[in-house]
């Protein structure tokens, strides 16, 4: 299987959880997108009445484009159920997210739901998160002075690494809300709940991609089926 294969399965067993009637909010990403379209192509076989809130501009312009009902966290503050992809994926279900650049409303729909399924191919597990860049969002207002705060909540936290500005199109890239993301070459996260709650006590960080304790499940498509963990 390729990984998108493997993404494709995970995305049609998250299928398994959702229920008519749910409030669900949507993922943002590669695997993400598979969802939705399995999603939309259920609902209209079966006649659910789903109230879905998408994560990011770009998952809402799916989701409407076919034909699923689109509504917001003010409408429906408390969600049944959201399902997300993620960069990385370690054993307790921590997760790293943000490669999409849609972090801050994905952690805000994820944390708002009763219930959070991580859907993902086989090369997003590792043993100790860091591999893959942790994304930052701040805001753009003195980002320098803040990614000096960031870099030194690095060295508290026993982790280095290089910090990147992220720019897409040959253009620092804006996320939906107008902020600018910093990419950290970590390599290895060994304390994420020590590292997590320094970013959240700098000022101009308004998010970081550290997933802690926010996933229940996780659905992991692999050559040989789709893989269930629990936390």
């Amino acid at each position: 299987m390729t990984s998108d294969d493997e993404k494709r399965a995970a995305a049609l067993a998250a299928l398994d959880y959702v229920e008519d009637g749910m409030r669900l909010g949507l993922g943002t990403g590669s695997t993400a997108r598979h969802f939705v379209e399995v999603l939309a192509g259920r609902v209209t076989q079966q006649g659910w009445k789903l109230a879905c809130i998408p994560t990011s501009e770009a998952t809402r312009l799916q989701a409407e484009g076919l034909g699923l009902t689109l509504s917001t966290l003010d409408e429906n503050p408390i969600l049944d159920l959201a399902v997300d992809g993620a960069d990385e994926i370690d054993g307790k279900l921590n997760l790293i997210k943000g490669g999409g650049g849609a972090l801050l409303r994905e952690k805000i729909v994820a944390t708002s739901a009763k219930r959070m399924i991580v859907i993902a191919d086989s090369s997003k597990q590792v043993a100790t998160l860091g591999r893959f860049p942790l994304p930052v969002e701040v805001i753009p207002f003195g980002y320098k002075a803040t990614a000096r705060k960031i870099e030194q909540a690095f060295g508290w936290a026993g982790c280095k690494g290089a910090m990147t500005l992220r720019v897409r199109d040959g253009k620092v890239f804006a996320t939906d809300n107008g902020n600018v993301i910093l990419d950290c070459a970590l390599a290895r996260i060994d304390n994420p709940e020590k590292l997590g709650a320094a970013l959240s006590s700098i000022p101009g960080v308004v998010e970081h991609g550290l997933f802690i304790a926010i996933a229940t499940l996780s659905l992991i498509g692999t050559a040989s089926g789709v893989q269930r963990i629990e936390r």
